[in-house]
């Protein structure tokens, strides 16, 4: 093999790196005010401080927030649930991890093309609950979609979240439970007991991942929101996209500021999962050393 064979494998990967730091400082730059193409070339904090004092999002970021961490803790519940079931059962391969890679593998466009088409006041559980007479009307069917409660978004979100969980911590809880739970087992402790204390703590580093990478994605992400979200308020992103759509072209230092405060909320989210991380395992070498 060519000794420049590794090198040109990895191009287009470190073509696409280069493109996104590229995009992030100039969005970065942006976000100061500085775009000499809009002739705006004074660098500013003026378009952050108007974009925090905004109402509007203000209550954007509250409404990202409540969707963020609602369907992120329940996914990372539900997700653990699953996992369980899985290694319980003894399905850790095959058809199951098959169907749970289909469902991650679903872009959310599709999820969310799905959820209008089974839970919008014309899908088809209306419609089932209309044939079975539970509702006099499809009408009577409650909305799920397009209200301020996000119900729907949430829904799409779990359609997507619930299986990562569970694909991204499958492999260490069935280890853990094959070893240490099987000989907590042997030794009398129950199936329950042996997993709330045992297999589920020591499976818990991959399942505190995984729920800080459903948080951070949900929390920036654009599309369920736009395509299932109210009205108003918007997500955090859907109003930045409208700002950066803006027609007088000198809103977009208001819609990169935004981008910029939700990069920055990420990296706390990261940076605060970490710090607790880090002081548990702190913590726990200390206990051991003593």
């Amino acid at each position: 093999m060519n000794k420049k064979t590794p090198y040109i494998l990895i191009m287009p990967i470190v073509l696409l790196g280069v493109l996104f730091i590229y995009g992030l400082v100039n969005g970065i730059i942006q976000s100061f005010g500085y775009i000499p193409a809009f002739d705006l070339r004074d660098f500013t904090l003026d378009y952050y401080v108007k974009v925090i004092k905004s109402p509007t999002f203000l209550d954007s970021l509250k409404l990202t927030l409540q969707i963020s961490l609602i369907s992120s803790i329940l996914s990372a519940v539900l997700g653990t649930i699953l996992t369980a079931a899985l290694v319980y059962t003894g399905h850790t391969e095959g058809k199951a991890l098959q169907i749970i890679k289909l469902a991650i593998l679903i872009p959310h466009t599709i999820v969310a093309l799905f959820s209008i088409s089974i839970l919008s006041q014309n899908g088809l559980l209306a419609r089932l609950f209309y044939k079975l007479g539970l509702i006099d009307a499809q009408t009577d069917f409650p909305l799920l979609l397009y209200t301020k409660n996000n119900i729907g978004i949430i829904l799409g979100y779990l359609w997507k979240e619930v299986p990562f969980v569970a694909y991204f911590s499958l492999s260490l809880m069935a280890s853990i439970n094959k070893t240490l739970g099987e000989a907590a087992e042997n030794l009398g402790a129950s199936r329950l007991k042996s997993f709330f204390y045992i297999t589920l703590p020591l499976s818990m580093p991959a399942i505190g991942k995984a729920f800080l990478i459903i948080l951070t994605f949900s929390f920036g992400a654009y599309d369920l929101p736009f395509l299932l979200g109210a009205t108003v308020p918007k997500a955090l992103p859907v109003q930045a996209h409208i700002e950066y759509i803006h027609p007088d072209l000198r809103h977009r230092p208001y819609a990169m500021a935004m981008n910029g405060l939700i990069l920055l909320i990420t990296w706390i989210m990261a940076g605060i999962y970490y710090l607790v991380t880090n002081s548990k395992k702190i913590k726990g070498d200390n206990h051991e050393r003593s």
